[in-house]
């Protein structure tokens, strides 16, 4: 029997539009197992999908880099991992020197920051709905209470992105997972936030067994997690290689694949 499922968010809980489906919304809340959101998201992007499903369990943003509750006084942080930001400063002149025509941006726990509005920051604002603050990054840096949980890089490239994928992990000290989320998404994060982790800290707190816990995941970032289930569910949309770690495939991001999963494997 599940007690708990963990999910992914984008090319797996919600559609194409970045929408949760009200067929997902009610099979989740008719299973009445408790459902973890496992995202490479900020808070600030969680909280529709959160409030719609009226999500009271502990809930992991940032790729694991941050375990948090939603409350109506604001978020309890449970955990937090940020980048180291020399680490920051040196992703951000790689790619300004030798990858010009890739979007990058960051997040602290509420803010998105951008220092320009190029193809990749229009395109992640229509898809996300969210605003981001324009600002200059060098002085931004170098304020001391700055927290970065992650770095996001946008390539509309193939063979780019698997060139600035190999340039990253050439110059990563191992203090930053780097992860490609999506398509078009590479994702920097600590190397102590993983998803896995974040599902270890509410595996402990409830005291699950890991035969207990399912999840659902489509990316390369959703591995680790998919591998601490017992039940791993990964959509028929997932990358290149995915599919292999899971137990079950179930229907795409865009057909309900979490509901039907829900109902065919997990029930």
């Amino acid at each position: 029997m599940i007690k708990h499922i963990f999910s992914d968010m984008d090319g797996t809980l919600l559609q194409s539009d970045c929408k949760i489906s009200e067929n997902n919304v009610q099979t989740i809340k008719e299973s009445q197992i408790p459902f973890t959101l496992v995202s490479a998201r900020s808070p600030m992007e969680m909280t529709e999908v959160i409030d719609k499903l009226d999500l009271n369990e502990p809930q992991i943003g940032f790729n694991g880099g941050l375990i948090f509750q939603k409350q109506d006084q604001g978020l309890k942080i449970l955990s937090e991992h940020t980048l180291n930001i020399d680490s920051v400063k040196k992703v951000i002149a790689l790619v300004d020197q030798q990858f010009p025509k890739v979007s990058r941006s960051f997040y602290d726990i509420d803010t998105w920051y951008v220092d320009k509005f190029d193809k990749g920051v229009k395109y992640e604002q229509e898809m996300g709905g969210q605003t981001p603050k324009l600002v200059d990054y060098v002085s931004l840096l170098k304020q001391p209470d700055i927290k970065v949980f992650k770095i996001m890089l946008l390539s509309f490239d193939a063979l780019e992105m698997k060139q600035l994928i190999e340039k990253l992990e050439s110059i990563n000290s191992g203090d930053m997972s780097i992860k490609q989320s999506g398509e078009y998404y590479l994702e920097i994060t600590s190397h102590l936030a993983q998803k896995s982790r974040g599902i270890k800290y509410i595996q402990d707190l409830e005291k699950l067994l890991k035969k207990d816990m399912a999840a659902f995941g489509d990316g390369f970032n959703d591995l680790s997690m998919l591998e601490m289930v017992g039940t791993p569910v990964v959509m028929d949309n997932a990358l290149e290689g995915v599919k292999e770690y899971g137990k079950y495939i179930t229907k795409n991001n865009d057909e309900d694949g979490v509901a039907y999963g829900i109902k065919m494997f997990l029930q």
